[in-house]
């Protein structure tokens, strides 16, 4: 099979990370009535199912040395303890309202296929699919081993724990999971949810690799909630997870479908190229659920889409400080006024780019000092915030400044000591501020701009603007948010790169 073949500049797909439970005044109604009597018995009951497993739980590992709890479990510990703990927690799922679980499908044996894949990833509900799949083993975020309850089931399961901000953890963990998958039937069978977040389900975003490290055969297993009404989703903005929880057990009962699809083996390419297996499953289960396979990650817990490397955030701070300015009654002059302001405190070495929230009013020229400190909000977890990418992505957006002359001061901006080229950590940290998010992974990207030796201002823009890969940087991202038919920002209304040496407003004046 090939590479996702989709083009990024030219599709759009659903935003899969916000959701968001819309109720009509009777299903609010009678959402309340049904909630106050069935919630608090079903909660209650559900809690009851909890307590009893914990004990269960502990005592499966309970008087093992560390060496004895590194394999897998065996003997009375399993078939005594196992079935115990399925039908638990078949009970929970049922007080919950999953009344019943319909399973399409085979589900594959162990040696068959090593590793269960399930998508899309909708909610911690969605462990109700360990009970077709017989409490296969998971992988867990470490923290979760702290919590009540939870950490005893995870134990039990004898899980693989991963820290997200930890590198070490994750090699140890992709390690740990590598040799489970080629254990030859030693180790259960793991169920992984590629996605690595929960969605909407309206497209499923891109796969994660570690499912498809070991190159072995995989079954994509499709979860669905065919009900009238969406409560289980709880994503990363809209419907929080207890509410969720109360819609959901508000109902008379939940529907779950879990389909096994048939066992897919890996080409050679595949076994070489992990992300390439990934994407390739990710392609099939997206057009057996009749969504669209994306790009999109969360990163960082912040949504973006993924291009050649580059993080794209899926909302654009740009966007809303444009929003909130305009709220405030800046015009394109007023604001055309602010980026000048901005440009000159830059290029000002005894200033620096680094302004607070007081600073950042006075030079866009705001009464309300509310706004400051939420535009600080958009491009900083601190009081102070760095201009450049403010000044790059507005004047982006609001179309003072063709692409090739923003350019031209980003690269500016960024070389700091003015050789007419760009290292591999300056180009990192120009794009970044272009696009406004951490950039983890520009090394293709340096790599197309440098093929001469040597990354210059003309060979990235001739990337960024020619290779099929980036132009969606500058032809699509960076596309200002009104279009006319051929405004300052030098591209024409298809959004394609208009190559012209016009549109260079005094901005950029100032750095030729």
């Amino acid at each position: 099979m090939e590479r996702n073949g989709r083009h990024p500049a030219t599709q759009e797909y659903p935003h899969p990370f916000i959701h968001e439970v819309k109720l009509t005044r009777a299903q609010r109604i009678r959402g309340i009535v049904l909630g106050s009597v069935l919630v608090p018995p079903r909660i209650l009951m559900t809690v009851l199912c909890f307590l009893v497993m914990w004990p269960v739980a502990r005592l499966r590992l309970a008087g093992l040395s560390e060496e004895q709890r590194s394999r897998p479990v065996e003997g009375w510990r399993r078939w005594l303890l196992h079935p115990i703990m399925l039908g638990l927690s078949r009970l929970a799922f049922f007080f919950l309202g999953f009344l019943w679980v319909r399973v399409k499908g085979r589900r594959a044996g162990l040696k068959e296929a090593p590793v269960l894949v399930l998508a899309p990833h909708s909610s911690f509900l969605d462990m109700v699919s360990l009970m077709p799949t017989q409490l296969a083993t998971v992988v867990s975020r470490s923290e979760n081993t702290s919590l009540p309850v939870i950490g005893a089931l995870l134990e039990f399961n004898q899980s693989v724990l991963v820290s997200r901000t930890d590198p070490e953890s994750r090699r140890k963990a992709v390690a740990q999971l590598t040799e489970r998958l080629t254990s030859d039937g030693y180790w259960p069978q793991m169920l992984m949810f590629p996605e690595g977040t929960t969605t909407n389900g309206s497209a499923l975003i891109k796969f994660k690799p570690g499912a498809f490290l070991a190159g072995l055969p995989v079954q994509p297993v499709l979860l669905r909630y065919p009900n009238k009404l969406d409560t289980v989703r709880w994503t990363y903005k809209g419907t929080s997870w207890t509410q969720a929880v109360w819609h959901t057990t508000s109902q008379f009962y939940t529907n779950v479908t879990v389909e096994f699809l048939p066992v897919y083996s890996p080409s050679q390419e595949e076994k070489n190229d992990p992300n390439l297996y990934a994407d390739n499953v990710q392609k099939l289960m997206a057009k057996a659920l009749g969504v669209p396979s994306t790009d999109y990650v969360m990163e960082g817990r912040v949504p973006v889409d993924k291009l050649g490397g580059l993080s794209l955030p899926l909302e654009s701070p740009a966007r809303k400080t444009l929003k909130l300015l305009r709220g405030n009654g800046l015009g394109a002059h007023e604001v055309e006024a602010a980026l000048d302001r901005m440009i000159d405190r830059c290029q000002s070495g005894a200033q620096g780019s680094k302004v607070s929230a007081e600073e950042l009013s006075s030079i866009l020229g705001l009464t309300d000092t509310q706004t400051d400190v939420t535009v600080c909000d958009f491009y900083s977890k601190d009081e102070i915030v760095d201009l450049r990418p403010i000044y790059l992505t507005v004047a982006a957006l609001s179309g003072c400044v063709s692409f090739k002359s923003l350019l031209h001061t980003a690269f500016t901006l960024f070389d700091g000591e003015g050789r007419g080229s760009l290292s591999a950590e300056e180009l990192t940290d120009l794009m970044g501020a272009l696009l406004d998010f951490p950039q983890r992974n520009t090394a293709e990207l340096y790599a197309q701009a440098s093929s001469e030796g040597r990354l210059t201002e003309e060979s990235l823009l001739r990337v960024l603007t020619t290779h099929p890969t980036y132009q969606r940087v500058a032809s699509e991202y960076m596309r200002p948010e009104e279009a006319g038919s051929q405004p300052a920002n030098g591209k024409n209304n298809n959004g394609s790169v208009h190559n012209s040496n016009n549109g260079s407003l005094h901005h950029n004046k100032k750095f030729e």
